[in-house]
Protein backbone atom coordinates (compact mmCIF):
# COMPACT_ATOMS: atom_id res chain seq x y z
CA UNK A 1 0.00 0.00 0.00
CA UNK A 2 2.85 2.37 0.72
CA UNK A 3 4.05 1.89 -2.85
CA UNK A 4 0.69 3.23 -4.09
CA UNK A 5 1.03 6.22 -1.79
CA UNK A 6 4.54 6.93 -3.07
CA UNK A 7 3.43 6.55 -6.68
CA UNK A 8 0.74 9.12 -5.98
CA UNK A 9 3.38 11.83 -5.67
CA UNK A 10 4.38 11.21 -9.27
CA UNK A 11 0.80 11.26 -10.59
CA UNK A 12 0.92 14.89 -11.84
CA UNK A 13 4.01 14.08 -13.89
CA UNK A 14 2.27 11.07 -15.42
CA UNK A 15 -0.75 13.20 -16.31
CA UNK A 16 1.38 15.94 -17.86
CA UNK A 17 3.24 13.37 -19.91
CA UNK A 18 -0.02 11.82 -21.09
CA UNK A 19 -1.27 15.21 -22.26
CA UNK A 20 1.80 15.61 -24.45
CA UNK A 21 1.38 12.21 -26.01
CA UNK A 22 -0.80 11.93 -29.10
CA UNK A 23 -2.09 9.08 -31.18
CA UNK A 24 -2.01 6.65 -28.30
CA UNK A 25 -5.03 5.07 -26.65
CA UNK A 26 -5.36 5.79 -22.98
CA UNK A 27 -5.48 2.67 -20.87
CA UNK A 28 -8.38 2.75 -18.48
CA UNK A 29 -7.78 2.05 -14.81
CA UNK A 30 -9.72 -0.86 -13.38
CA UNK A 31 -10.04 -0.11 -9.63
CA UNK A 32 -11.58 -3.50 -8.84
CA UNK A 33 -8.71 -5.37 -10.48
CA UNK A 34 -6.06 -3.27 -8.73
CA UNK A 35 -7.71 -3.67 -5.31
CA UNK A 36 -7.98 -7.45 -5.62
CA UNK A 37 -4.43 -7.67 -6.95
CA UNK A 38 -3.01 -5.87 -3.92
CA UNK A 39 -5.20 -7.60 -1.34
CA UNK A 40 -5.33 -11.11 -2.79
CA UNK A 41 -2.91 -14.00 -2.76
CA UNK A 42 -0.43 -14.65 -5.54
CA UNK A 43 2.23 -16.99 -6.88
CA UNK A 44 4.86 -14.28 -6.67
CA UNK A 45 5.75 -11.46 -4.31
CA UNK A 46 5.22 -8.00 -5.75
CA UNK A 47 8.25 -5.75 -6.20
CA UNK A 48 7.56 -2.17 -5.01
CA UNK A 49 6.88 0.39 -7.78
CA UNK A 50 6.68 -2.35 -10.41
CA UNK A 51 3.73 -4.44 -11.61
CA UNK A 52 5.85 -6.32 -14.15
CA UNK A 53 8.39 -7.94 -11.85
CA UNK A 54 7.69 -10.32 -8.99
CA UNK A 55 9.87 -12.34 -6.63
CA UNK A 56 9.31 -15.93 -7.81
CA UNK A 57 7.99 -18.56 -5.41
CA UNK A 58 7.96 -22.38 -5.71
CA UNK A 59 4.93 -23.95 -7.41
CA UNK A 60 4.06 -27.49 -6.26
CA UNK A 61 1.14 -29.17 -8.04
CA UNK A 62 -0.29 -32.61 -8.72
CA UNK A 63 -1.90 -33.03 -12.13
CA UNK A 64 -4.92 -35.13 -13.15
CA UNK A 65 -2.67 -38.13 -13.89
CA UNK A 66 -1.17 -38.11 -10.41
CA UNK A 67 2.22 -36.69 -11.43
CA UNK A 68 3.92 -34.08 -9.28
CA UNK A 69 5.42 -30.90 -10.71
CA UNK A 70 7.83 -28.47 -9.07
CA UNK A 71 8.91 -25.26 -10.78
CA UNK A 72 9.34 -21.53 -10.24
CA UNK A 73 6.36 -19.21 -10.47
CA UNK A 74 8.36 -17.02 -12.88
CA UNK A 75 7.61 -19.58 -15.61
CA UNK A 76 3.86 -18.88 -15.48
CA UNK A 77 3.91 -15.11 -15.14
CA UNK A 78 2.53 -12.80 -17.85
CA UNK A 79 0.20 -15.50 -19.21
CA UNK A 80 2.95 -18.01 -19.95
CA UNK A 81 2.29 -21.76 -19.95
CA UNK A 82 4.67 -24.28 -18.44
CA UNK A 83 4.26 -28.07 -18.32
CA UNK A 84 0.56 -27.65 -19.08
CA UNK A 85 -0.07 -25.16 -16.27
CA UNK A 86 -0.86 -21.45 -16.35
CA UNK A 87 -2.69 -18.73 -14.44
CA UNK A 88 -6.39 -18.40 -15.17
CA UNK A 89 -7.24 -15.36 -17.27
CA UNK A 90 -10.04 -12.85 -16.87
CA UNK A 91 -12.46 -15.09 -18.74
CA UNK A 92 -11.62 -18.13 -16.63
CA UNK A 93 -13.73 -19.10 -13.62
CA UNK A 94 -10.42 -19.52 -11.79
CA UNK A 95 -9.05 -16.04 -12.36
CA UNK A 96 -5.41 -15.69 -11.22
CA UNK A 97 -5.51 -19.28 -9.91
CA UNK A 98 -3.24 -22.02 -11.18
CA UNK A 99 -5.04 -24.14 -13.75
CA UNK A 100 -4.09 -27.03 -15.98
CA UNK A 101 -5.34 -28.34 -19.33
CA UNK A 102 -6.55 -31.91 -19.83
CA UNK A 103 -8.10 -33.67 -22.84
CA UNK A 104 -11.77 -34.61 -22.66
CA UNK A 105 -14.12 -36.22 -25.16
CA UNK A 106 -16.99 -34.01 -26.39
CA UNK A 107 -19.25 -35.40 -29.14
CA UNK A 108 -16.55 -37.83 -30.20
CA UNK A 109 -13.90 -35.11 -30.41
CA UNK A 110 -10.96 -34.47 -28.11
CA UNK A 111 -10.89 -30.96 -26.68
CA UNK A 112 -8.77 -29.36 -23.99
CA UNK A 113 -10.56 -28.44 -20.77
CA UNK A 114 -9.43 -26.32 -17.84
CA UNK A 115 -9.20 -27.96 -14.43
CA UNK A 116 -7.85 -27.14 -10.99
CA UNK A 117 -4.96 -29.40 -9.98
CA UNK A 118 -4.05 -30.27 -6.40
CA UNK A 119 -2.16 -27.11 -5.52
CA UNK A 120 0.41 -27.15 -2.69
CA UNK A 121 2.34 -24.12 -3.89
CA UNK A 122 4.17 -21.76 -1.56
CA UNK A 123 2.12 -18.67 -2.37
CA UNK A 124 2.64 -15.19 -0.98
CA UNK A 125 0.25 -15.76 1.92
CA UNK A 126 1.75 -19.15 2.76
CA UNK A 127 5.28 -17.74 2.84
CA UNK A 128 4.06 -14.76 4.88
CA UNK A 129 2.55 -17.19 7.42
CA UNK A 130 5.88 -18.99 7.73
CA UNK A 131 7.68 -15.68 8.22
CA UNK A 132 5.14 -14.58 10.84
CA UNK A 133 5.51 -17.83 12.78
CA UNK A 134 9.30 -17.47 12.77
CA UNK A 135 9.11 -13.85 13.96
CA UNK A 136 6.71 -14.73 16.80
CA UNK A 137 8.95 -17.60 17.93
CA UNK A 138 12.02 -15.35 17.86
CA UNK A 139 10.21 -12.67 19.86
CA UNK A 140 9.13 -15.10 22.57
CA UNK A 141 12.51 -16.86 22.72
CA UNK A 142 14.22 -13.47 23.03
CA UNK A 143 12.39 -12.82 26.30
CA UNK A 144 12.83 -16.39 27.53
CA UNK A 145 16.60 -16.35 26.90
CA UNK A 146 16.94 -13.00 28.66
CA UNK A 147 15.28 -14.24 31.86
CA UNK A 148 17.26 -17.45 31.72
CA UNK A 149 20.52 -15.51 31.68
CA UNK A 150 19.52 -12.41 33.66
CA UNK A 151 16.60 -13.39 35.85
CA UNK A 152 16.94 -10.42 38.21
CA UNK A 153 17.50 -7.68 35.64
CA UNK A 154 14.83 -5.80 33.74
CA UNK A 155 15.14 -6.16 29.94
CA UNK A 156 15.46 -3.10 27.75
CA UNK A 157 14.92 -2.03 24.15
CA UNK A 158 13.02 -4.57 22.04
CA UNK A 159 13.11 -7.28 24.70
CA UNK A 160 11.70 -4.87 27.25
CA UNK A 161 8.92 -3.80 24.87
CA UNK A 162 7.93 -7.42 24.23
CA UNK A 163 7.95 -8.18 27.94
CA UNK A 164 5.80 -5.10 28.64
CA UNK A 165 3.21 -6.28 26.12
CA UNK A 166 3.20 -9.77 27.65
CA UNK A 167 2.69 -8.29 31.13
CA UNK A 168 -0.08 -6.04 29.85
CA UNK A 169 -2.04 -8.85 28.20
CA UNK A 170 -1.48 -11.38 30.98
CA UNK A 171 -2.11 -9.11 33.97
CA UNK A 172 -4.67 -6.88 32.26
CA UNK A 173 -6.78 -9.39 30.33
CA UNK A 174 -6.04 -13.05 31.04
CA UNK A 175 -5.49 -13.16 34.79
CA UNK A 176 -8.43 -10.93 35.86
CA UNK A 177 -10.78 -12.96 33.62
CA UNK A 178 -9.58 -16.54 34.09
CA UNK A 179 -8.22 -16.34 37.63
CA UNK A 180 -6.55 -19.62 38.64
CA UNK A 181 -7.03 -20.98 35.11
CA UNK A 182 -4.72 -18.33 33.64
CA UNK A 183 -1.58 -20.44 33.45
CA UNK A 184 -3.49 -23.16 31.60
CA UNK A 185 -4.75 -20.98 28.75
CA UNK A 186 -2.21 -18.12 28.74
CA UNK A 187 0.19 -19.80 26.25
CA UNK A 188 -2.51 -19.98 23.58
CA UNK A 189 -3.95 -16.53 24.26
CA UNK A 190 -0.56 -14.80 24.24
CA UNK A 191 0.44 -16.68 21.10
CA UNK A 192 -2.70 -15.67 19.22
CA UNK A 193 -2.23 -12.03 20.29
CA UNK A 194 1.34 -11.80 18.99
CA UNK A 195 0.47 -13.83 15.91
CA UNK A 196 -2.34 -11.45 14.91
CA UNK A 197 -0.31 -8.37 15.83
CA UNK A 198 2.67 -9.39 13.71
CA UNK A 199 0.43 -10.32 10.77
CA UNK A 200 -1.32 -6.94 10.98
CA UNK A 201 1.91 -4.94 11.13
CA UNK A 202 3.61 -6.97 8.40
CA UNK A 203 0.69 -6.21 6.10
CA UNK A 204 1.46 -2.48 6.37
CA UNK A 205 5.06 -2.86 5.20
CA UNK A 206 5.50 -2.51 1.46
CA UNK A 207 8.82 -4.31 0.91
CA UNK A 208 9.53 -7.99 1.31
CA UNK A 209 8.88 -9.74 3.71
CA UNK A 210 5.89 -7.46 4.32
CA UNK A 211 2.92 -6.59 2.18
CA UNK A 212 0.83 -9.75 2.51
CA UNK A 213 -2.72 -9.01 3.69
CA UNK A 214 -3.05 -12.08 5.92
CA UNK A 215 -5.71 -10.89 8.36
CA UNK A 216 -7.65 -9.53 5.39
CA UNK A 217 -7.99 -13.16 4.26
CA UNK A 218 -11.12 -14.66 5.80
CA UNK A 219 -9.67 -18.19 5.63
CA UNK A 220 -6.92 -17.23 8.08
CA UNK A 221 -9.21 -15.43 10.52
CA UNK A 222 -11.63 -18.36 10.31
CA UNK A 223 -8.92 -20.86 11.32
CA UNK A 224 -7.91 -18.70 14.30
CA UNK A 225 -11.55 -18.45 15.36
CA UNK A 226 -12.06 -22.20 15.00
CA UNK A 227 -9.10 -22.84 17.30
CA UNK A 228 -10.76 -20.67 19.95
CA UNK A 229 -14.06 -22.47 19.23
CA UNK A 230 -12.59 -25.94 19.78
CA UNK A 231 -10.68 -24.92 22.92
CA UNK A 232 -13.82 -23.31 24.34
CA UNK A 233 -16.11 -26.27 23.74
CA UNK A 234 -13.68 -29.11 24.38
CA UNK A 235 -12.73 -27.58 27.73
CA UNK A 236 -16.31 -26.67 28.58
CA UNK A 237 -17.58 -27.85 31.97
CA UNK A 238 -20.85 -29.54 32.85
CA UNK A 239 -22.17 -26.20 34.04
CA UNK A 240 -21.41 -24.68 30.62
CA UNK A 241 -23.25 -27.40 28.68
CA UNK A 242 -26.10 -27.42 31.20
CA UNK A 243 -26.66 -23.69 30.58
CA UNK A 244 -26.82 -24.41 26.85
CA UNK A 245 -29.19 -27.38 26.78
CA UNK A 246 -31.13 -26.64 29.97
CA UNK A 247 -30.71 -22.94 30.84
CA UNK A 248 -32.08 -21.44 34.04
CA UNK A 249 -35.22 -19.92 32.51
CA UNK A 250 -38.98 -20.59 32.93
CA UNK A 251 -39.91 -24.13 31.88
CA UNK A 252 -42.27 -23.00 29.14
CA UNK A 253 -39.26 -21.59 27.27
CA UNK A 254 -37.70 -25.07 27.23
CA UNK A 255 -40.62 -27.48 26.77
CA UNK A 256 -42.40 -28.52 24.64
CA UNK A 257 -40.63 -26.18 22.20
CA UNK A 258 -36.92 -25.73 23.13
CA UNK A 259 -36.76 -22.04 22.34
CA UNK A 260 -33.95 -21.04 24.73
CA UNK A 261 -31.81 -24.18 24.21
CA UNK A 262 -31.97 -23.55 20.46
CA UNK A 263 -30.91 -19.93 20.94
CA UNK A 264 -28.09 -20.92 23.29
CA UNK A 265 -26.85 -23.58 20.87
CA UNK A 266 -27.00 -21.06 18.05
CA UNK A 267 -24.90 -18.70 20.15
CA UNK A 268 -22.18 -21.34 20.40
CA UNK A 269 -21.59 -21.04 16.65
CA UNK A 270 -22.08 -17.29 16.36
CA UNK A 271 -19.11 -16.61 18.66
CA UNK A 272 -16.44 -17.88 16.22
CA UNK A 273 -18.33 -16.22 13.37
CA UNK A 274 -18.14 -12.89 15.19
CA UNK A 275 -14.41 -13.34 15.81
CA UNK A 276 -13.83 -14.19 12.15
CA UNK A 277 -15.76 -11.33 10.60
CA UNK A 278 -14.65 -8.69 13.12
CA UNK A 279 -10.94 -9.20 12.48
CA UNK A 280 -11.33 -9.79 8.74
CA UNK A 281 -13.59 -6.79 8.06
CA UNK A 282 -11.62 -4.29 10.12
CA UNK A 283 -8.25 -5.11 8.60
CA UNK A 284 -9.56 -5.49 5.05
CA UNK A 285 -11.48 -2.23 5.31
CA UNK A 286 -8.42 -0.25 6.34
CA UNK A 287 -6.42 -1.55 3.38
CA UNK A 288 -9.22 -0.84 0.92
CA UNK A 289 -9.62 2.75 2.13
CA UNK A 290 -5.94 3.52 1.53
CA UNK A 291 -5.96 1.94 -1.92
CA UNK A 292 -9.15 3.73 -2.95
CA UNK A 293 -7.82 7.10 -1.76
CA UNK A 294 -4.69 6.58 -3.84
CA UNK A 295 -6.59 5.40 -6.90
CA UNK A 296 -8.64 8.60 -6.86
CA UNK A 297 -5.53 10.43 -8.04
CA UNK A 298 -5.23 8.32 -11.17
CA UNK A 299 -8.98 8.19 -11.80
CA UNK A 300 -9.27 11.99 -11.70
CA UNK A 301 -6.10 12.38 -13.73
CA UNK A 302 -8.15 12.81 -16.88
CA UNK A 303 -9.34 16.19 -15.60
CA UNK A 304 -5.90 17.73 -15.96
CA UNK A 305 -2.66 18.27 -14.09
CA UNK A 306 -4.11 20.96 -11.77
CA UNK A 307 -6.91 18.73 -10.51
CA UNK A 308 -4.49 15.82 -10.23
CA UNK A 309 -2.05 17.88 -8.17
CA UNK A 310 -4.74 18.99 -5.73
CA UNK A 311 -6.15 15.45 -5.50
CA UNK A 312 -2.64 14.13 -4.90
CA UNK A 313 -2.06 16.36 -1.88
CA UNK A 314 -5.45 15.55 -0.32
CA UNK A 315 -5.30 11.81 -1.04
CA UNK A 316 -1.73 11.37 0.16
CA UNK A 317 -2.44 13.21 3.42
CA UNK A 318 -5.51 11.10 4.10
CA UNK A 319 -3.70 7.91 3.04
CA UNK A 320 -0.78 8.56 5.42
CA UNK A 321 -3.28 9.31 8.19
CA UNK A 322 -5.08 6.03 7.48
CA UNK A 323 -1.80 4.12 7.52
CA UNK A 324 -0.94 5.55 10.92
CA UNK A 325 -4.46 4.72 12.08
CA UNK A 326 -4.00 1.16 10.78
CA UNK A 327 -0.99 0.76 13.06
CA UNK A 328 -3.23 1.56 16.04
CA UNK A 329 -6.00 -0.66 14.66
CA UNK A 330 -3.47 -3.52 14.36
CA UNK A 331 -2.91 -3.43 18.12
CA UNK A 332 -6.60 -2.93 18.89
CA UNK A 333 -7.78 -5.85 16.77
CA UNK A 334 -5.18 -8.21 18.23
CA UNK A 335 -6.25 -7.07 21.72
CA UNK A 336 -9.98 -7.45 20.97
CA UNK A 337 -9.56 -10.95 19.50
CA UNK A 338 -7.54 -12.03 22.54
CA UNK A 339 -9.96 -10.42 25.00
CA UNK A 340 -13.03 -12.04 23.40
CA UNK A 341 -11.29 -15.42 23.23
CA UNK A 342 -10.45 -15.08 26.94
CA UNK A 343 -14.06 -14.26 27.79
CA UNK A 344 -15.41 -17.21 25.78
CA UNK A 345 -12.98 -19.61 27.44
CA UNK A 346 -13.74 -18.18 30.89
CA UNK A 347 -17.49 -18.65 30.44
CA UNK A 348 -17.01 -22.20 29.20
CA UNK A 349 -14.68 -23.29 32.01
CA UNK A 350 -16.62 -21.70 34.87
CA UNK A 351 -17.71 -24.31 37.41
CA UNK A 352 -20.80 -22.45 38.57
CA UNK A 353 -21.91 -21.42 42.04
CA UNK A 354 -20.56 -24.55 43.74
CA UNK A 355 -17.63 -25.12 41.42
CA UNK A 356 -13.90 -25.16 41.99
CA UNK A 357 -13.21 -21.81 40.33
CA UNK A 358 -14.15 -18.85 42.49
CA UNK A 359 -14.52 -15.48 40.89
CA UNK A 360 -11.19 -13.60 40.89
CA UNK A 361 -11.00 -10.96 43.56
CA UNK A 362 -10.48 -7.37 42.56
CA UNK A 363 -7.28 -6.01 43.93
Amino acid sequence: MLSLVCMAFMAPMYVAADENLSGQEEEKINPKEIIFEHLGDGYGWEVPFSHEHRIPLPVIVRDYEGRWHLFSSSRIQHGQEYEGFMLGGKDSKWHNKLIGMRPVQVDGKTVMEEYRPWDFSITKNVLALFITVILVILMVLRVAVWYKKSAYKAPRKLTGAIEAIIEFIYNGVIKPTLGDRSRRFAPYLLTVFFFILVMNLMGLIVVFPGGANLTGNIAITLVLSLITFFITNLCGTKHYWKEIFWPDVPWWLKVPIPIMPALELFGVFTKPAALTIRLFANMLGGHIVVIVLTLLIFILGALGAAVTGLTTVVSVCFSLFMLLLDVLVSFIQAYVFTMLSTLFIAMATEKGEHGEHPAPANK
